[in-house]
């Protein structure tokens, strides 16, 4: 609670701190106030911190480091001041989110559906005509011959894929965002020639490759734990037959077919399989190869939970756009629909076991990046990753 209580007197003292200094590069010095040291050391207390346009001039004790004369000084006593956070997993389509997430602190963010707005987006930012967070943009979506999202690129074998690294590329694109139906001959040629433009891959495990299979190809990040919970399963060999056989389907329909009850049976086979030994082996992969885990704990723990009626009561929901809330609804409701009696039971015991997961990752030294899957249902812009550092804590 201590914590929580921290992060959001930073909302407060970071959205006063962007406003101040947008409007006049000038120097402002918090007094009184408790910096937290994020890699892990001691609190300072009664400390002065002194901004001098967008650089920390000066920190000390209260007693060391006085406000320089023509400062304008904030009594910051009884508050705390961390480093600007960053949300690494986020899809905002409107610009009127931008300033969401300064004023809850969050001072960067991870942008995992590159569009050209994004990119006018952070050119205004930089030059300083418009307020909002630092922003590293993917690409285009990289999916397989028949894309989940309209508007992704569709690839279907080695060639494309490489075409499509290389545009990515040519139009700005930070990394690469791969998806979840990319064929493996496709997928593997992405991360090739990726390597050979310089250019990192991120993004989804494919149904087509197992999670040590991307993490060995140099992925840079998973998102949503994809392909890590079958991965520590002695029922592994079944997922990764099952996943074949949907991806298939996917790539050969106009619409995929999927058979809900066999791929619930054999989920629940797999986490039923869960083995310490085969997880502790993936972590040690995954630490070794430095592939970064973004769990969006936030979205499956809405998903888990979406029959509570507390997620349409939200008071956050009056800075969401009508059209956007009615989105909201109707996916929930949807969602409820389908998550009853067995269902819901396995989701809810799925995401225990995720929680679990993350804290055995984290102990084994795997890095973590907190991200919210914002703009899914109920992942608020700014807001919500508090929600998801609670969450990881």
């Amino acid at each position: 609670m201590k914590r929580l209580l921290a992060l959001l007197v930073l909302s407060s003292l970071s959205s006063s701190l962007e406003a101040q200094l947008s409007a006049r590069q000038g120097i402002i010095a918090f007094t009184h106030v408790t910096v937290i040291d994020v890699p892990g050391g001691p609190a300072l207390s009664d400390s002065t911190v002194v901004v001098a346009g967008d650089r920390i001039a000066q920190v000390g004790t209260s007693g060391e480091v006085f406000p320089p004369a023509n400062a304008e000084s904030i009594d910051a006593t009884g508050k705390f001041l961390i480093p600007g956070l960053w949300d690494m997993h986020t899809h905002p389509d409107e610009v009127e989110y931008l300033p969401q997430f300064i004023a809850n602190g969050v001072t960067g963010i991870r942008v995992m559906w590159g569009k050209p707005y994004h990119h006018e987006w952070r050119k205004e930012i930089e030059s300083g005509t418009l307020l909002g967070p630092r922003m590293l943009i993917a690409s285009n979506i990289l999916d397989g011959p028949k894309p989940n999202w309209p508007g992704s690129v569709a690839i279907a074998d080695a060639s494309q894929a490489r075409q499509a690294v290389i545009r990515a590329k040519e139009e700005g694109a930070d990394f690469l965002k791969v998806y979840s139906y990319l064929p493996r001959e496709a997928y593997f040629a992405i991360v090739d020639e990726a390597r050979r433009q310089g250019i990192p891959v991120e993004g989804h495990v494919p149904d087509s490759v197992s999670a040590e299979e991307a993490s060995n190809a140099g992925q840079k990040s998973f998102e949503h734990l994809l392909g890590v919970l079958p991965a520590c399963s002695t029922w592994a060999n079944e997922w990764d037959k099952a996943a074949l056989g949907d991806l298939l389907e996917q790539n050969s329909l106009e619409k995929p077919a999927w058979n809900a009850t066999r791929t619930d049976a054999i989920k629940q086979r797999v986490l039923d399989g869960y083995s310490a030994d085969k997880a502790a082996a993936l972590f040690a992969l995954l630490k070794k190869n430095g592939t970064w885990q973004c769990p969006t704990l936030t979205v499956l723990h809405k998903t888990a939970f979406i029959n509570q009626p507390s997620f349409s009561d939200d008071p956050r929901l009056k800075y969401v756009p009508r059209e956007t809330r009615a989105w909201w609804y109707m996916w929930t409701k949807s969602k409820r629909l389908w998550l009853q009696g067995d269902n819901l039971v396995y989701t809810r015991k799925e995401f225990e076991k995720e929680l679990e997961i993350v804290g055995s990752m984290q102990r084994a030294g795997v890095g973590l990046l907190a991200g919210t899957g914002q703009l899914n249902a109920y992942c608020f812009p700014g807001f919500s990753l508090h929600d998801e550092l609670g969450l990881l804590g």
